[in-house]
């Protein structure tokens, strides 16, 4: 087991996330519960900043909202420096609760409704990213509508394949994100034939999780090319280019992650180099991290529940959270690493399934080496602070888990466990219902 930064084994054998007991931290909040570790977060975003101004002349960071929203870490990345990406109304609209600037915002989305549309133009977003040719227009007749004018970006696709989960490569060919480059020209001149919008510059991400770098020393070379092409042809000069995030973070102990220092210096290496080559000023680089500011500082806690051997098959750990705190073992096959937090302090001697509580075969680690496992064992899962709390459900009716921020032996919950009551909140009874079935 390779403990994470700012975690540590205490003198009664726990895990401490942050300088908090997470056997404590469990007894406290429940389970299943998100851990946040809040200097973490900071340093990943401080490292971004330092390392590719050190090494490029005009920089900005961009969070990936996406990866973990809630209006404590749009406060966290704010004070931090950077700005936040968006893809969503209701993304927007925790930036707006958090009162996040407006104008250090940065809208995505594929399929963008009118009424987000309208929403980013209302709240002053810094730039608009738009994904498809026809888009530029609906915005333009919005912005006419409104009154408003608007800083835009064209996402384009590259054709990389990023060497990836497949459902996570959004820069090759044939993809439902950006504009192929066979469009590229196109785009630029519906925008600049487009009064209120004002096109700053182009946007491209090739994937998640990405551990060879050179994937983005491809898209620069080619997005440099499509540049020069665009300059010759329609004038065009892009004043920024956000290369997008997707670096890799460790799951497992063998992961061999890049670091953020190795990514600045490819990108920037490669920005410089391509630029000059076709003769093109510098732009402003923008990159777009999500994952790799989140990801490590997270751990989510379990309690175990059935423990079930299977003579001559297996041993079942069943824990009472599972695909609908964390579906990405079933959407990616994504492997994480385990241990017991109230154990951390033991050697494996066993090897095990850990099983959620869901109606699915719901396996979340199928070889967990641990201690001995007991009922009422805290499980701890590494590296969960991205795409976890985002993406969880209310499958088999379950409340979403709550979160909580863990600084300097401090901590704070930021999203508050849902209740069985809020879980049916939303649900409708037709009057029509109560009586006699009507539909036969």
């Amino acid at each position: 087991m390779v403990l994470r930064t700012n975690q540590k084994i205490n003198d009664l054998g726990h895990l401490e996330i942050g300088g908090c007991d997470a056997v404590e931290l469990a007894r406290k909040h429940g389970t299943p519960l998100y851990v946040v570790d809040e200097m973490l977060i900071r340093q990943q975003c401080r490292a971004y900043v330092r390392e590719l101004a050190s090494r490029y002349p005009r920089t900005g960071v961009v969070f990936a909202g996406k990866a973990l929203l809630t209006t404590s870490i749009c406060r966290i990345v704010e004070q931090e420096g950077l700005h936040l990406d968006v893809s969503s109304a209701g993304e927007l609209l925790t930036a707006q609760v958090a009162k996040f600037p407006g104008n250090h915002i940065v809208v995505h989305g594929n399929n963008k409704s009118p009424e987000e549309m309208e929403m980013a133009l209302q709240a002053g977003a810094g730039r608009y990213v738009v994904d498809w040719v026809g888009e530029i227009s609906l915005l333009n007749d919005r912005c006419v509508a409104l009154g408003k004018t608007c800083d835009v970006m064209l996402r384009i696709t590259p054709g990389v394949h990023a060497e990836t989960h497949h459902f996570i490569e959004t820069g090759h060919l044939d993809s439902k994100f950006g504009i192929p480059m066979a469009f590229f020209l196109d785009a630029i001149r519906a925008a600049q034939d487009s009064p209120p919008l004002r096109l700053r510059g182009v946007h491209c991400h090739i994937g998640s999780q990405i551990f060879n770098l050179d994937s983005y020393a491809r898209t620069v070379e080619m997005i440099a090319a499509a540049l020069a092409e665009a300059r010759e042809k329609t004038g065009f000069v892009a004043e920024e280019l956000n290369i997008g995030g997707g670096l890799g973070i460790r799951y497992r102990d063998q992961d061999r992650a890049p670091s953020i220092a190795d990514l600045a210096e490819i990108v920037t290496a490669s920005v410089k180099a391509e630029f000059e080559k076709h003769h093109l000023p510098l732009p402003i680089l923008l990159v777009e991290p999500g994952r790799s500011i989140v990801g490590e500082a997270g751990v989510t806690l379990y309690t175990v529940g059935v423990v079930k051997e299977i003579p001559g098959v297996r041993k079942y750990v069943a824990v009472d959270g599972g695909m609908s705190d964390n579906p990405r073992p079933a959407l990616y096959g994504a492997k994480y690493e385990v241990f017991l937090a109230n154990k951390a302090a033991q050697e494996p001697t066993e090897t095990v399934t850990i099983a959620g509580k869901h109606c699915e075969t719901d396996s979340l680690v199928a070889d967990a080496a641990l201690p001995p496992v007991e009922p009422g064992d805290i499980l701890a899962f590494q590296s969960t602070g991205a795409y976890q709390y985002s993406m969880a459900s209310n499958y088999n009716r379950l409340p979403k888990p709550a979160v909580v921020l863990a600084c300097e032996g401090q901590d704070d919950l930021i999203v508050r466990r849902q209740t069985l009551e809020e879980v049916i909140a939303q649900d409708c009874i037709p009057a029509r219902l109560d009586g006699k079935p009507q539909c036969r």
